[in-house]
């Protein structure tokens, strides 16, 4: 079915691997949830410049707002192994080294959102 595949199929992932549709609609869906969460972000950001250290940590105790804050962190480091991931299967051609790099990446992409939705919890719950 490789060669004789057409575009559309490979699209909705009936190619050799069988996953690209679900790759492809994984970018876009944190791509778009990105949009809104990102204006939020920026918006507060903004609305806290000059703020100290209490006031922020008061905003982020909100629960809208550390939940809001937990969607972003999620959405953000997903989107980016998602992207690096295609870099990866792209640009690397030796096996062993491709695995390599696409582990490290999940690896290092599920350790860093992990640790900041501990911190972000820490602050919502005030320990």
């Amino acid at each position: 079915m490789s060669g004789l595949s057409s575009p559309l199929q490979r699209v909705r992932g009936l190619g050799s691997a069988k996953e690209g549709a679900a790759h492809w609609w994984m970018q876009r869906l944190t791509a778009v949830a990105l949009v809104p969460l990102s204006l939020w972000f920026v918006y507060n950001a903004v609305a806290l410049t000059g703020a100290d250290g209490a006031q922020a940590a008061a905003w982020l105790g909100k629960p809208i707002d550390a939940t809001l804050m937990i969607l972003l962190i999620a959405a953000g480091f997903h989107h980016g192994q998602l992207g690096l991931q295609v870099i990866i299967e792209d640009y690397i051609h030796t096996a062993w080294r491709k695995m390599a790099l696409l582990i490290a990446v999940k690896f290092a992409a599920v350790l860093a959102a992990v640790g900041a939705i501990v911190l972000v919890l820490k602050i919502a719950v005030g320990g």
